[in-house]
């Protein structure tokens, strides 16, 4: 399924968030992202009904599997990437920023190329 670059901007942040604490709240999404509650509900209705994330009694937010492993590879695309450009130079800052908008649009070919040449020659 054609999940948005929206929708992955939330499976990241949950993932990330999921990975400091066990219990991750629409709220503690909200403040994260910056974002309004009630977009946040809105957007995590719409991963569950993808069946990328479920929320349970407690209002505690859980990837799926399908939702974890999609929540990796974007996370996987954000560090690598990152991790390019500030190779490259790039300031931190920058190339975190720029790695959260590149991420949502570059193909899996080109992605597996760039990893496979940072492997190939021990990038940082």
């Amino acid at each position: 399924m054609a999940l948005l670059e929206s929708g992955e901007m939330y499976l990241e942040t949950i993932y990330v968030l999921s990975q400091q604490s066990s219990a991750v709240r629409s709220v503690d999404v909200a403040e994260h992202l910056g974002y309004s509650k009630p977009s946040v509900s809105r957007a995590v209705g719409l991963l569950k009904k993808d069946g990328l994330l479920e929320v349970d009694e407690n209002g505690l937010l859980r990837l799926t599997e399908a939702g974890a492993d999609r929540a990796r590879r974007i996370y996987e695309r954000h560090t690598v990437l990152s991790r390019l450009l500030m190779n490259l130079g790039v300031d931190e800052e920058t190339a975190t920023e720029d790695a959260c908008r590149i991420e949502h649009y570059i193909s899996d070919k080109t992605f597996d190329a760039i990893k496979a040449h940072m492997a190939k020659y021990g990038s940082k």
